[in-house]
């Protein structure tokens, strides 16, 4: 059996022809509210794993659902024609909590169509992402040109604790030509992008404590501190005075080549009027190439309820992003070392490992990533892509790279700026979406014409 041909005019009148049912079955997805995080019910998981393979058999691939102690990830495959390349798709079908949902405009998880986007949590990340794979395996039916292995994780939000056990388990299932990983962005509406590099990633718990139970503030406050106080002042030592990170040994890098515009920046951030940015250099280099360290939440008694007492523990999470190149075990030791070292009045510091995740660069020249630009050029009317970084991380990429370094990995997706992936009021632009599909169809196509089978 040899690989089939298809025309450009062809892959457009079958992805056309698909869209209207692709949306319809992300709709059905949208709905499942698969969350894998602990304190969630997990029987969403296993119903959305359902239905995903459901999807993929529908599609005439071999499914199995397959877990290595954490939420089920779902593998299809279909063996190449003779002489054709094999290629892997990714994406995970797991969503993030949906936080407060007086800040949502519409239930979360029943999607609705406002101003040609769709609402969502999940609508774009990454349950469009499974749906773009599955749009291009229905646009050629039974005449795909190339094998294919889908694997889609099920704990990617939740840090991908079992990923690495899952890929050793199945590796030689899973060998590819070709990587195509869905959980990704563009660089804007109209503007289609490889990623090719993306931050590492540590979250810890940093706990501060100066009493042994909540005394009166009034009796005792004055020479005896509060943990609040001290929390409060070891946190403001993580940053220097013009915002960037004062921790030293991380690493950091100049040199992203892409300009992003103060005001487009400000208006996708959502950023108040009258905040400054914060850091220095070239805005790209903030968010790609140079660590960042928030504080994502602090534990402490609620304003409402808050005694007037002094407080004897405070507990925050950090997250620290790191830049392409940085070793988290490196980092993680500098960020301890730092917290213990600006502990102030002799405050007692307790820091707790969370979990962490590589940062990665791609190489991302040769035969496959020219087919993946001639696809994307084609969906989007002749748009050029854009090679940008990514500020967020995705730290199995560097497990693909090691397990297959022979594979070319091409990290797309159907985000876009406006997307507010993990954030309220999630949605996926409709309009996006079709060129999405569209180019990992065209893509399919090409990497067909250029590509050999794994050895």
């Amino acid at each position: 059996m040899t690989a089939p041909t298809f025309t450009e005019s062809e892959l457009r009148a079958a992805v056309e022809r698909e869209l209207p049912g692709v949306r319809a079955d992300l709709e059905r997805l949208v709905r499942i509210p698969g969350i894998a995080f602990d304190g969630f019910d997990h029987s969403h998981v296993e119903r959305s794993a359902e239905a995903v393979a459901e999807l993929l058999r529908g599609c005439g691939l071999d499914v199995q659902i397959t877990r290595s102690g954490g939420q089920p990830a779902v593998i299809g495959r279909r063996a190449a024609p003779d002489g054709a390349p094999t290629v892997l798709l990714y994406a995970h079908h797991d969503v993030q909590p949906v936080g407060d949902l007086t800040l949502w405009l519409s239930d979360p998880f029943e999607p609705v169509e406002r101003d040609g986007r769709l609402y969502g949590r999940g609508a774009a990340d990454d349950k469009a992402g499974v749906m773009a794979h599955i749009a291009a395996l229905r646009a050629f039916g039974d005449a795909l040109p190339v094998g294919v292995v889908l694997f889609i994780e099920g704990e990617e939000e939740f840090g991908s604790d079992s990923l690495e056990r899952l890929l050793e388990q199945h590796r030689d299932e899973i060998a590819s030509d070709v990587i195509v990983i869905a959980d990704s962005a563009n660089w804007d509406v109209g503007v289609p992008a490889l990623t090719t590099s993306l931050r590492g990633l540590i979250n810890c718990f940093v706990e501060v404590r100066v009493l042994d139970h909540a005394v009166h503030s009034g009796m005792f406050g004055g020479p005896v501190p509060d943990a609040l106080t001290a929390l409060s002042r070891l946190l403001a030592t993580l940053h220097d005075d013009a915002g960037d990170v004062a921790v030293d040994g991380l690493y950091g890098r100049t040199g992203a080549t892409v300009d992003y515009p103060e005001q487009r920046l400000r208006a996708e951030a959502g950023l108040a009027d009258g905040v400054s940015f914060i850091g220095t250099g070239r805005l790209t280099d903030r968010i790609w190439t140079k660590p960042a360290l928030a504080v994502l939440g602090i534990d402490a008694p609620r304003t409402a309820e808050a005694p007037n007492a002094l407080v004897p523990a405070a507990k925050a999470k950090l997250s620290l992003r790191l830049a392409p190149g940085d070793d988290p075990k490196r980092a993680y030791a500098a960020l301890v070392a730092h917290l213990e070292k600006h502990a102030p009045w002799g405050a007692k510091v307790e820091v707790t490992f969370e979990h962490d995740g590589w940062p990665c660069v791609i190489d991302a020249t040769g035969p496959m990533y020219d087919a993946a630009r001639a696809a994307f050029r084609a969906a989007w009317d002749g748009v050029d892509a854009v090679d940008m970084g990514v500020g967020g991380s995705i730290p199995f990429i560097a497990t693909f790279q090691e397990m297959f370094p022979q594979a070319a990995i091409l990290v797309t997706g159907v985000e876009d700026p406006h997307s507010r992936a993990h954030g309220p009021n999630e949605s996926l632009h409709l309009g996006e979406f079709a060129r999405v599909c569209l180019a990992e169809a065209l893509l399919l196509a090409k990497v067909a014409e250029v590509g050999k089978p794994a050895s």
